[in-house]
């Protein structure tokens, strides 16, 4: 007989009780074994004593900022961090993504979507961290062959123009940060910076178009209004 499978440690940091206590009891049902605390004081000393495979994470904490509490475990650990924003505010997420959390929720949501988002995030873990100088760059069902120059979904060649790729390229070698309209201008090259910046957002726009499950919704490049475009760390 084969070994039991043994269930994955979760903690959630969430200071609403009814909240907390409705994700354990739906995720425990799951197959997931629940730790709830209701402070960053409490999950913080929860993480130093022991060991977790993922990491379900408020934003709004009654003692410190979610954020705050990200970036403290950020500087010590990989842990996979999936946050909760109160409000489906894009610049919270966008603060969460580029301070290394690997996805986000705004509240009300759905338990079921939880469960998914933190399975992905728990497989992406398995795999572990793609290498920024391979020559395959992967991210959920998206692939970036960098010395075919193609790009895959789905393990289906999707088609990009030569600026297109090197884009996308800039932004997946470094997800999870903001990079503005001028910092891509840099990365990419063949194309006057003026012209170029004028047609920065077609290009952007056309990419999500090819990459994107719903390009009018995009998961994988998100726009930061007024500072440029992040390319989202972890994808289905």
């Amino acid at each position: 007989m084969g070994q039991a499978k043994v269930a994955e440690r979760i903690l959630m940091i969430e200071d609403d009780e009814s909240l907390s206590t409705m994700v354990a009891e739906y995720l425990s049902s799951m197959g997931l074994q629940m730790t709830t605390r209701p402070t960053a004081a409490d999950g913080l000393s929860t993480l130093d004593e022991s060991a977790f495979d993922a990491l379900i994470l408020d934003v709004m904490l009654p003692d410190m900022d979610g954020f705050d509490v990200c970036r403290r475990i950020r500087a010590v650990s990989d842990i996979p961090i999936l946050m909760l924003t109160a409000r489906g505010d894009e610049m919270d997420r966008i603060v969460g993504l580029e301070l290394g959390a690997d996805d986000y929720l705004p509240k009300p949501f759905n338990p079921r979507e939880l469960l998914a988002r933190l399975r992905a995030i728990l497989r992406r873990q398995q795999q572990g961290p793609t290498n920024r100088h391979t020559n395959v760059l992967r991210f959920g069902r998206l692939e970036i062959d960098r010395d075919q120059r193609c790009v895959r979904v789905d393990d289906k060649e999707r088609p990009l123009t030569g600026y297109q790729f090197d884009l996308l390229s800039a932004l997946a070698e470094n997800p999870g940060r903001v990079m503005s309209r001028e910092t891509l201008m840099d990365r990419v090259k063949g194309e006057s910076l003026e012209a170029f910046d004028r047609s920065i957002d077609v290009h952007i726009s056309r990419i999500r178009a090819t990459i994107e499950d719903d390009p009018k919704r995009p998961r994988r490049v998100i726009t930061v209004r007024g500072a440029g475009y992040v390319f989202a760390r972890q994808q289905n």
